[in-house]
């Protein structure tokens, strides 16, 4: 259920009716725009008499709200989130480009990467230190020691770094991270989850394998509801019948999830397609589509690669791709 409440409701007003609610056992979560105040209230709201929260002075409407989702809900915050990464935000109109190899391989392939896709326009560093594999016998990454060389990426460049979490038991080492991705397989994994919710840390969240848009948004709500607000979704393909590509990538998910809830969406056309000729088009149709940003993976001699050479792009690739992408948004602003 949302309480709007009227232009002109002082703070104390607010306050007052919010003490009120709380007093019949409902969490009240607030958010403020330049025009309207919208209370969301969590809990059972079966009790609430909506006629006469209706009736009081300072409110405007009230309406029951359907989904299970609450937090992450649009109607229960109607602006955009904007996620701040370390001086860069994303989400409102504020465009990210993350770029950077599938794995961290060694200190100068890392930051030879980082140097090249910053000075393409990209605005944050990925780079993967503990990688979930298919196969067991596949390269795992560099774990600790990749996360030590992606700091030194990050000081040598000055790029915020974007790295994938696997568990619970490696959270400390995340230390200095500056956004936690949960990746596909994990988007379940409600106790990590959980724990990422107790965090100041700002989350990437990317949609499982085959889980609905709800679903997605029910694994942002594990995290919201601990407190952290800093969610951003991440459509990256689905598994579907199709095999010519990696995984198909729902692009309607982009306006979709942002007509359902005001957290910002990007796209990794990597992930999604696996072969570096369909990531230009599909980061283009990205963009077009209101994306708030693009992952892209990147790597200097892609045929050596460790781990998903395939689907990367090299430096000069991925500059041709971020300058397009530019010209894209400068049409549709």
């Amino acid at each position: 259920m949302i309480a709007i409440l009227k232009h002109g409701t002082t703070e104390a007003q607010t306050q007052h009716l919010v003490d009120w609610l709380k007093q019949q056992n409902l969490d009240v979560h607030i958010s403020e725009g330049k025009e309207v105040t919208v209370l969301g209230l969590i809990g059972d709201t079966s009790a609430v008499d909506m006629d006469l929260l209706g009736s009081l002075e300072i409110v405007d409407a009230v309406r029951r709200v359907s989904e299970p989702f609450k937090k992450a809900n649009r109607k229960f915050h109607p602006q955009d989130t904007i996620v701040d990464v370390g001086g860069v935000k994303i989400g409102g109109g504020s465009f990210a480009m993350i770029a950077g190899p599938c794995s961290v391989e060694s200190e100068e392939q890392i930051i030879e990467v980082a140097s090249a896709v910053k000075a393409s326009g990209a605005n944050l560093l990925r780079g993967g230190a503990f990688k979930p594999r298919t196969s067991p016998y596949a390269f795992q990454g560099m774990q600790g020691e990749g996360l030590k060389l992606l700091l030194k990426a990050k000081k040598a460049t000055g790029m915020p770094i974007v790295t994938e979490i696997m568990n619970i038991s490696t959270l400390d080492l995340f230390a200095d991270v500056d956004l936690i991705q949960v990746g596909a397989r994990n988007m379940q994994n409600f106790d990590l989850l959980k724990e990422l919710g107790k965090t100041k840390k700002p989350i990437l969240l990317k949609r499982g394998l085959a889980n609905t848009l709800q679903e997605l948004l029910m694994s942002a709500e594990y995290i919201m509801s601990e407190g952290n607000e800093q969610v951003i979704l991440c459509e990256r393909g689905v598994r579907t019948f199709e095999t010519f590509t990696r995984n198909t990538l729902d692009l309607s998910a982009v306006p979709s999830l942002h007509q359902l809830s005001h957290l910002p969406v990007v796209v990794d056309p990597s992930h999604a397609t696996g072969k570096s000729w369909l990531v230009p088009p599909m980061a283009y149709a990205a963009a077009a589509s209101g994306a708030d940003g693009i992952m892209v993976e990147v790597h200097n001699n892609p045929s050596c690669a460790l781990c998903d050479g395939a689907q990367s792009l090299t430096p000069p690739q991925f500059d041709q791709v971020a300058q397009k992408v530019r010209k894209i948004r400068e049409v549709l602003a």
